[in-house]
């Protein structure tokens, strides 16, 4: 179709320029025969000349928006062509709708292979975490099955076994249950005020325990006694518990674990909750990742520990439908402290 137009172009051109040389040619008194030869070498040349013109300004542009189309087509992003047209003729507005389409096109495609790569990952993920404990509940009661039943000194430590895995599945069915909701919206936030204070001394007398039982000190501290907050008691309790349990989990006999309540250093009108500890600490590169479901800084004793690894992605829901996030600082070795903040009532 552009051949054909540039063609016609051409033609149209040259046969008014022979029109106009023979009525030049007549009116000086040349003769026929050379007017005819004059207009006609003066028609080929203007021919040349605009088809040339007119093929340099328009095929260029088209065979870059061929090339745009083929690339999209097949998918090749990094083949994109770069536009050098700066004209704003209909051509030219064209390529650049094209080339925007490319782009968003671009962008769509890479972020759906994110996400199929994150769903086969979610898929092996949560197949391992059913998988351990089934299969630790089946072996269990096969050998209680095959005679252990009968005996007393084994029975009990193979059916307190069996009831540690299946509070595992308890454990794992429950935060999926309520992650899905959160992710949907399902799960609603019920923003009331109440005082931050006793909320953090219920994690406290929660938790303390198992602090001890890791060999750790577990203090909480409270500047602002009276003050109030607006949130979800329950769920914003739920997301203290979360990050106490891996400040507990990640840390080291001897070491610390600090729940802190403070006015933020930012904005008078809310107060910050903080989370420190002593523990292993977190690598850099893993740091922006620990809110994904599932994702594990060290896979083999997340697992030793007993965690879902779903602790964080529901914090991060959680804090997400409060109006907050989760902010995060570590030193690998030292420690860690994850912190967020809510405004006053």
């Amino acid at each position: 179709m552009a051949g054909i137009g540039l063609k016609a172009g051409g033609i149209t051109f040259a046969t008014v320029l022979f029109a106009v040389f023979a009525a030049l040619a007549g009116l000086a008194g040349i003769g026929q025969l050379q007017a005819a030869g004059i207009a006609l070498f003066a028609g080929a040349a203007a021919f040349g000349a605009v088809w040339l013109s007119i093929r340099w300004m328009i095929e260029a542009r088209f065979e870059a928006l061929r090339k745009l189309m083929r690339a999209i087509t097949e998918k090749q992003f990094d083949d994109l062509p770069e536009l050098q047209s700066k004209g704003t003729d209909e051509i030219d507005e064209m390529l650049n709708e094209v080339a925007k389409a490319a782009e968003t096109i671009e962008q769509e495609f890479y972020r759906l292979m994110r996400l199929e790569n994150y769903r086969k990952e979610f898929i092996g993920d949560i197949s391992h975490e059913l998988k351990t404990p089934i299969f630790a509940i089946q072996g269990f009661v096969e050998t209680l099955l095959d005679g252990a039943l009968e005996d007393e000194n084994v029975n009990r430590v193979f059916l307190e076994k069996a009831m540690k895995n299946v509070t595992r599945l308890t454990i794992l069915t429950n935060d999926l249950m309520e992650i899905a909701k959160l992710e949907t919206g399902e799960l609603k936030s019920h923003i009331k005020p109440f005082y931050i204070a006793d909320c953090v001394q219920e994690v406290q007398d929660t938790l303390q325990y198992r602090a001890t039982e890791e060999d750790l000190t577990f203090t909480v501290q409270a500047d602002e006694q009276d003050c109030r907050v607006m949130g979800d008691r329950n769920q914003l309790r739920q997301v203290m518990v979360n990050l106490v349990e891996n400040a507990i989990k990640y840390n080291r006999p001897g070491g610390r674990v600090t729940l802190r309540v403070q006015s933020s250093p930012e904005n008078d009108k809310k107060v910050q909750i903080l989370v420190e500890d002593t523990g292993i600490g977190i690598a850099p590169e893993h740091l922006s990742r620990v809110t994904e479901r599932f994702y594990r800084v060290d896979k083999s004793r997340s697992r030793g520990k007993g965690g879902t690894g779903l602790g964080l992605a529901i914090v991060k829901h959680i804090l997400e439908s409060h109006g907050s996030s989760l902010k995060a600082q570590s030193v690998p070795g030292e420690g860690s402290v994850f912190s967020f903040c809510l405004k006053k009532a």
